[in-house]
């Protein structure tokens, strides 16, 4: 089979097509055929050598799939037959033809949806639903603050803000990103370019400020997120795009607003946890997936890129010009030769 692949860590030229093994299922996996993955930021930091897979993981990139299930490894519970359309949550594997997967961590693909609009729900929707649920915690009436809130898990953590029935508030750098989370449902935007968002934040929530922050941002906004966090409030940092430095007395803000930070990375995470991520959202959030024309959950695809133009792609997300998930489409046959 081929795969998306790069010998060397650097920029988006070193991706190139690779025919490798297809994967044979081990106890307890099923083999999918992909017909559609998905770009995340860990993608790109792991071509940059900056984020290996765990251990035992692929080294192929892709965090995520929908496909059809075409094989069976043995000790399956009988759950999944051949054929059936599902989208898989993965270590690593994602972009290429085929990839093997555990049992638990599949799901169904909600009826109507096409495998381009599944590919974009597992990283980015489960990422999400941890982050206010597992780790966060959040409650009816709490006011969440959305760094990034364009992105594919930002564009997600509005609409699940919402199903839970609180009030989702964002922060993007344009004022196209900042209509799209309106549209999305945030109940208030802000332009990190123009503006202090934490002033926003205070002025929003009538100075009382946030119950929930999701930042992927990291040591930059370190100061501002404590000036808009409110008095028991909890700070979930899931990535470091601005870096880890902080260079101030953090301790003692935190301190003075009995406040908590939490850190979260998915990916590391075990298969037991990822399992009963899955199950949960499995049961409370897909079936908000269906209902017709307009379901009340709905994954946004930015664009669609066919994985001999996945150089392309990273550009793009690299760019910061996307709007929800970018896709990557995986056709049937290939030609071999170098990367878009």
């Amino acid at each position: 089979m081929f795969a998306a692949y790069f010998d060397c860590p650097g920029g988006p030229e070193n991706l190139y097509m690779k025919e490798v093994m297809k994967p044979d299922p081990g106890e307890g996996e099923i083999l999918v055929k992909v017909s559609a993955s998905a770009l995340n930021r860990a993608d790109l930091l792991q071509r940059r050598g900056k984020y290996p897979p765990p251990k035992g993981a692929s080294d192929i990139l892709g965090l995520e799939a929908a496909g059809s299930v075409a094989g069976l490894g043995p000790g399956c519970s009988g759950q999944w037959r051949i054929g059936d359309a599902v989208m898989a949550l993965l270590s690593g594997g994602g972009q290429a033809q085929y990839v093997t997967v555990p049992e638990g961590l599949l799901m169904p693909i909600p009826k109507d949806m096409t495998f381009t609009q599944a590919a974009a729900i597992p990283e980015a929707w489960l990422t999400a639903f941890q982050l206010l649920h597992f780790v966060g915690k959040v409650q009816e009436g709490e006011t969440v603050l959305i760094h990034a809130g364009a992105s594919g898990v930002g564009m997600a953590a509005i609409q699940l803000v919402r199903l839970a029935k609180a009030i989702p508030i964002v922060t993007a750098g344009t004022q196209e990103k900042l209509e799209a989370t309106a549209n999305a449902g945030a109940a208030a935007g802000f332009n990190y370019k123009i503006e202090d968002f934490s002033e926003k934040v205070l002025e929003f929530t009538q100075g009382s400020g946030v119950d929930v922050i999701l930042d992927c941002v990291g040591g930059s906004y370190w100061e501002k997120n404590l000036n808009c966090l409110n008095t028991d409030g909890r700070w979930i940092i899931y990535g470091l795009l601005s870096g880890g430095e902080v260079h101030g007395d953090l301790l003692a803000r935190l301190l003075s607003k009995r406040a908590s930070i939490h850190t979260s990375l998915l990916r590391s995470r075990d298969k037991e946890y990822k399992e009963r991520l899955v199950r949960a959202f499995t049961e409370e959030v897909l079936p908000h997936f269906s209902g017709g024309a307009s379901p009340p959950l709905q994954p946004l695809v930015d664009s669609v890129y066919p994985l001999h133009a996945i150089a392309e792609a990273h550009r793009a997300m690299e760019e910061n010009r996307n709007i929800g998930k970018i896709v990557i489409e995986i056709p049937v046959c290939f030609k071999k030769g170098p990367l878009q």
